[in-house]
């Protein structure tokens, strides 16, 4: 079993990651690395934020959108792009096929947050609406890839998304070599896949640990039964970490994924207000869950982690909807 599972291919690789590095690094933004000599004495360690809350459309989603899109050929491009998403990766898929000229249809449930539908607006995405269940989501979307002829841009579960968001880590190795961990937020996938990838290709001793709320912990779940588990529903403030695993990422999450930190809702709103207050960051509760890993007991109390001194957390979207942000500080 052990053979079987290292010689899988695999959705993505380093030599797929280089190549998306060198397809959008003239479109994105090389985000910057800020410390904090504060938030490291309450770790007992050195924290390096990677902030792609600075990225183009606020999130690190836009890496992952401009492979795959820049990726089409002429013929495919003409027709747009199409997907389903809630967030993050339809603002990203919107400005990324702006930036082509072509198309962008994308599916947003009605639940959606307002500031994230305001973004796919604002980069010139037709939104179309859908219910708030997956499955009507994907019917959607599949009536729109039948009217139109567009190219299916999954969110996460699709090899140039991963190969996409693995720039992520090529970048924040290239940015400081000390580090010896990587702490990202899983949701579908897509970003800790690219991550994991680029970062064990560049050292294979490098630690990479999931970070996910206990409200939505499908891929903790998963990672213990050793299958991709679903959950009949989530519920969490971090609105961009509902998604499930992928047929794509669960092998990677699987094989490379050291382990994933679990953390409630007070210790993700709680890690918010340190990025606000103490680096002068507005991340999204998703992109805070990082360091809510870090602080929690669960990560400090256990002796597999007590090496991890040099710690790289990715502060993954800055779209924050302060409406609902306010009533979460208000309930906690």
């Amino acid at each position: 079993m052990e053979m079987e599972t290292r010689s899988e291919k695999y959705a993505a690789d380093i030599s797929t990651i280089r190549e998306a590095q060198a397809r959008i690094e003239s479109f994105i933004h090389r985000t910057p690395v800020l410390s904090s000599e504060f938030l490291n004495s309450i770790a007992g360690r050195t924290l390096l934020f990677k902030c792609e809350c600075f990225q183009k459309g606020g999130a690190f989603k836009f890496r992952g959108a401009c492979n795959a899109i820049f990726s089409l050929d002429d013929h495919q491009a003409a027709k747009g792009v199409v997907t389903h998403s809630s967030g993050n990766h339809a603002a990203a898929l919107s400005l990324a096929a702006k930036l082509r000229g072509i198309p962008a249809y994308i599916v947003i449930p009605k639940n959606a947050p307002k500031c994230k539908v305001e973004n796919v607006m604002r980069y010139g995405g037709q939104v179309i609406w859908s219910e708030a269940t997956m499955e009507s989501r994907e019917d959607t979307a599949n009536q729109v890839l039948q009217e139109t002829g567009a190219v299916l841009v999954h969110p996460y579960n699709d090899r140039r998304i991963i190969s996409g968001q693995g720039t992520v880590a090529l970048e924040l190795l290239e940015q400081n070599q000390k580090i010896d961990t990587i702490i990202v937020p899983i949701s579908g996938g897509g970003l800790i896949s690219g991550v994991a990838l680029a970062a064990k290709s560049m050292n294979p001793a490098i630690r990479v640990l999931a970070a996910e709320p206990r409200g939505a912990n499908d891929a903790a779940q998963s990672k213990a039964a050793g299958r991709i588990i679903t959950l009949p529903e989530t519920n969490t403030v971090a609105d961009g970490l509902r998604a499930f695993l992928g047929d794509l990422t669960w092998p990677i999450v699987r094989d490379f994924v050291d382990d994933i930190i679990t953390v409630d809702d007070k210790q993700i709103i709680e890690a918010m207000r340190l990025c606000y207050e103490i680096l002068k960051v507005a991340v999204e509760p998703s992109g805070a869950i990082g360091l809510a890993a870090v602080l929690s007991d669960g990560f400090r109390k256990n002796p597999a982690w007590k090496d991890c001194n040099n710690i790289g957390i990715i502060l993954s979207g800055g779209n924050v909807d302060l409406g609902v942000l306010w009533d979460s500080f208000s309930k906690n």
